[in-house]
């Protein structure tokens, strides 16, 4: 019987969380308050501007499969109980992704690239990170998510996006404007090895004593952090990305060092798109050591749904509503592929 609930973890964690959390906590699946938006309506919303490819992700659709281990740092047991930081190996199931529902989508777009992992702790718990390599997010709320993607819809005349809609968004959407000037100023990396990730929102950590301390965190790579030049993104297949992984870790493990930051009292947790200012402390928390890559049809991380609320103790969300937001978006999203719609 372990070895099977420890198998359907991977598939029902997202469900399991909500359970497992104080309901209070969420807004319910397909009802909000007032006029929100609903997480319902949030993948209604990625079918009708990327359409339904059945079985497949509503967002992020595009994406590779990995696996390796965790060693945590046992210096961040000051701040958590989090078996994660014991630092002994830990095994991660590992997606590496690009945002949207095109599963065509082009290696060289000016999007954010994502990094999703599962950690298996050995008690059978799982803890997940779900990233992007921009430093903020690009909605302080569920409404700017759901217009941003209405707005993207594209144009029945030309196949694309119509620019004045864009334009338009972004003007009545000022907390869309750090990741777009981020992007703007950023060319995508030559592989997913070359990229910081950067957890987004604030997370609480609980130590022994039940002290509770703001954290952000970050993945650096060890291979180093590379841009793209112009010409290379011009020149570039639409498909680079998934071999240039495959073939890398042929050379032996990739590793990214998991980067802490240790927040104050007054620093913003709750929105997304706010940086922290850069002189807060920061340790060294721990290295990720990816070992094996995979086109992910038929592969591991395929079928986990990475619910960035499934926390194992010691680690916490805060009330930023994105966060919250997304448990239950992907809760629906994975619902309809195990559905096959």
């Amino acid at each position: 019987m372990r070895g099977k609930r420890k198998h359907w973890s991977s598939w029902l964690s997202g469900g399991m969380l909500i359970l497992a959390v104080p309901l209070s906590l969420f807004p319910p699946f397909c009802m909000a308050a007032g006029n929100e938006v609903t997480a319902d309506q949030a993948v209604s919303a990625l079918e009708n501007t990327f359409g339904v490819h059945p079985g497949e992700r509503r967002n992020h659709i595009k994406g590779t499969c990995a696996a390796g281990e965790f060693v945590g740092s046992t210096e961040a047991h000051a701040y958590t109980r989090s078996a994660l930081f014991s630092g002994q190996p830990v095994p991660v199931v590992a997606r590496f992704s690009l945002p949207g529902g095109n599963p065509r989508v082009p290696d060289n777009a000016k999007i954010p690239r994502g990094m999703a992992l599962e950690f298996r702790l050995a008690d059978g718990r799982l803890q997940h990170m779900t990233m992007l390599n921009t430093p903020v997010f690009g909605a302080a709320s569920p409404q700017t998510f759901f217009d941003d993607i209405v707005a993207r819809k594209p144009d029945p005349a030309t196949g694309k996006p119509d620019p004045e809609k864009i334009k338009a968004f972004r003007a009545s959407h000022p907390d869309s404007l750090p990741q777009a000037e981020f992007l703007a100023r950023n060319n995508p990396p030559p592989s997913w090895a070359n990229s910081s990730y950067f957890g987004i929102h604030t997370f609480k950590f609980v130590n022994s004593e039940n002290q509770v301390t703001l954290v952000r965190w970050r993945f650096v790579p060890q291979d180093g952090e590379k841009q793209m030049s112009d010409d290379e993104l011009k020149s570039s297949p639409p498909d680079f990305l998934e071999q240039r992984l495959i073939e890398r870790v042929r050379h032996g493990p990739v590793r990214w060092d998991m980067m802490l930051t240790i927040g104050r009292s007054g620093d913003v947790e709750d929105n997304p798109t706010v940086s922290w200012p850069a002189d807060r402390k920061e340790l060294k928390a721990g290295t990720l050591s990816i070992s094996s890559a995979t086109p992910q049809e038929g592969a591991e991380c395929e079928k986990i749904n990475f619910d960035p609320l499934v926390m194992a103790d010691g680690i916490a969300p805060t009330n930023d509503p994105v966060l919250l937001f997304r448990s239950s978006a992907y809760a629906i999203s994975f619902g309809k592929r195990l559905g096959g719609n």
